[in-house]
């Protein structure tokens, strides 16, 4: 299930990407045009910077997650199925977002309070001529209210409930993170034909789609076999007490004939 799980975070950033740009494109485009008289080498640096930034926002936020699912949910939930319920349900909620379902106004109106708190920290890190300003410009920029980043989230408080799956809640968000990069990384030209792509092609329901499969069969999966391996054991004992009775009465028959 690893797989369709990086799938999920690839995809929720890769296809959700022009949503991206409206949140977080804009300083991309404002650093580009700050930059026009800087080397292409120090540009470069300085793109790598921001990122890294941005990756390690998410990164912090997987890490609190996880330490959330791991201390607090997943003590409360042990030897049941709720963990997979809970790990099914987050991946259906993000599915319910790539398709489209306006379900997290609420919540990053909740976000904007937090974003706006943070302006006179953004203030001093424009504009970004430095690698230190760089960097926590993308620190900073990670935490814009995004109902994606949520959604993604979501998954990961759920794969730290549920400790079976190898993907961490961190590495969930690292992939979540590197497809977005694409759409942010590239020319206006390369952008306009990705979000034609996405949009024609309909990749992003598509997406969303496969995670709607993958989250409910990680969410019944595993009642449907406790189901299915009661009913197998209550015919295996059904079937030991019709032979064990057969046995007895072909015992009798043997006494009697004995007589």
């Amino acid at each position: 299930m690893t797989i369709a799980l990086i799938f999920a975070a690839f995809s929720m950033g890769l296809l959700g990407s022009p949503h991206c740009l409206g949140m977080c494109g804009g300083i991309v485009a404002a650093f580009g045009v700050a930059m026009k008289e800087v080397s292409p080498t120090k540009k470069a640096m300085l793109m790598v910077a921001y990122h890294a930034g941005r990756l390690g926002s998410y990164m912090i936020l997987g890490l609190l997650v996880a330490a959330f699912g791991n201390s607090i949910l997943a003590p409360l939930m042990a030897n049941s199925s709720i963990p997979k319920y809970l790990l099914g349900g987050a991946l259906i909620f993000a599915a319910l977002l790539m398709l489209g379902l306006p379900i997290l106004n609420q919540l990053e109106k909740a976000g904007l309070k937090l974003w706006n708190a943070l302006a006179p920290l953004r203030s001093k890190v424009l504009p970004m001529d430095s690698l230190p300003k760089a960097l926590a410009a993308g620190l900073l920029w990670g935490f814009l209210p995004c109902g994606l980043v949520y959604g993604a989230l979501g998954v990961a408080l759920g794969l730290a409930a549920d400790g079976q799956f190898g993907l961490t809640a961190t590495a969930f968000m690292a992939f979540f993170w590197l497809g977005t990069l694409p759409m942010l990384l590239t020319t206006g030209t390369v952008i306009t034909w990705l979000k034609s792509k996405i949009h024609h092609l309909q990749l992003r329901k598509f997406s969303g789609a496969i995670m709607l499969i993958s989250g409910l069969a990680i969410a019944f999966s595993s009642p449907i076999m406790q189901m299915m391996m009661s009913k197998s054991g209550h015919d295996m004992s059904n079937m030991n007490g019709t032979n064990m009775s057969q046995m007895d009465t072909n015992q009798s028959s043997n006494n009697h004939s004995a007589h």
